[in-house]
């Protein structure tokens, strides 16, 4: 090893060893930073902070007690992330986590040194924030929100919904996707193609722009959504579910609460899990482990919600094995 090399490796490690240290010191309050990219107000927020200090309590961490977490809410504002992020990190916690992409490359951009666990992050490795998932040998890791099988599925359970159809709009705002491109958007493509539906991208920034999406999809007959997971959808899941509905166009969204919300039906990860295996996260750094040695994890469990309310406004008929595959059925 050339002797730059060695220093820089020996520099590095120890800019991290004094956390180790510094975790396990007996009987000090923890503080935890968590930067969150959803507006304050917004009803998905407290279910996930929820869990995630649900399972921190289960593993011997109370709030006010020997723990301190401060949150923010980023509303999925870009500049937001930025100063947020540093307002957290001069705080000097033990521990920060990023939820989303955009909060925890923020994160990533303020400290080397204070252990980040990111949570629904869709690629790590190309924003940066690890080596690789088995060894991400950085000050960062975490969980995932990218499962490439969803994109099939999307378009699979679309079809049992209507089976006429014959094209698929792609909703998603580039500036919020990472990599200014939907992570599912080949995945997609592919599946609807290989039974003979044409996939359209529609991109939007806007929420006139989604209006005038859905509204000209909604236009050609035999047409469906998908709509993409990314924070902007996340922001105006009320207005597409909305315009989904008015213009009589079968949709599938990535998350329970579109369905909750009127959505005709979502499939997608468990969001209070993802959180809960958050929590064991920090719980293992609070306790002395390196953040670079812990492994990337995926998700891994999914639910399908079904608004029945909805696929009568849209005069669907269910088909009985999407009820019996359903996680929940909303009447």
């Amino acid at each position: 090893m050339k002797r730059r090399e060695f220093i820089s490796l020996i520099g590095g490690a120890a800019a991290v060893w004094p956390l180790a240290v510094r975790a396990q010191e007996p009987g000090r309050m923890r503080r935890v930073g968590v930067l969150l990219a959803l507006f304050d107000s917004d009803p998905e927020g407290q279910p996930r902070i929820a869990a995630f200090q649900r399972e921190l309590e289960s593993l011997g961490w109370t709030e006010g007690r020997n723990i301190q977490i401060e949150y923010r809410w980023a509303s999925g504002d870009a500049d937001r992330f930025r100063d947020l992020a540093a307002e957290l990190v001069e705080t000097r916690p033990d521990v920060v986590v990023g939820h989303t992409s955009a909060s925890a490359e923020a994160l990533a951009r303020e400290t080397r040194t204070i252990p980040i666990i990111f949570t629904m992050v869709t690629d790590p490795v190309a924003s940066g924030l690890a080596a690789s998932l088995t060894e991400p040998g950085r000050n960062a890791t975490g969980f995932t929100n990218f499962e490439p099988s969803l994109g099939a599925k999307w378009v699979e359970f679309l079809r049992e919904f209507s089976p006429r159809l014959a094209r698929v709009g792609l909703l998603f705002n580039p500036a919020t996707a990472p990599g200014r491109i939907s992570s599912y958007q080949q995945f997609v493509e592919a599946a609807a193609r290989s039974v003979a539906v044409d996939p359209i991208v529609a991109t939007v920034s806007s929420a006139a722009q989604i209006e005038d999406a859905i509204t000209t999809l909604s236009r050609r007959p035999d047409s469906g959504l998908i709509v993409m997971p990314d924070v902007f959808m996340t922001k105006h899941h009320d207005l597409i579910a909305a315009l989904a509905i008015r213009h009589g166009l079968p949709a599938v969204y990535p998350f329970r609460y579109f369905a909750e919300g009127g959505g005709l039906f979502s499939y997608g990860f468990d969001v209070a899990d993802i959180f809960r295996r958050t929590a064991g996260y920090v719980d293992k750094v609070l306790r002395g482990a390196m953040p670079g040695n812990l492994p990337v994890q995926h998700p891994d469990k999914f639910e399908l919600v079904i608004n029945m309310k909805t696929a009568r406004a849209l005069h669907l008929d269910v088909p009985r094995i999407l009820l019996a595959r359903a996680n929940e059925v909303i009447e």
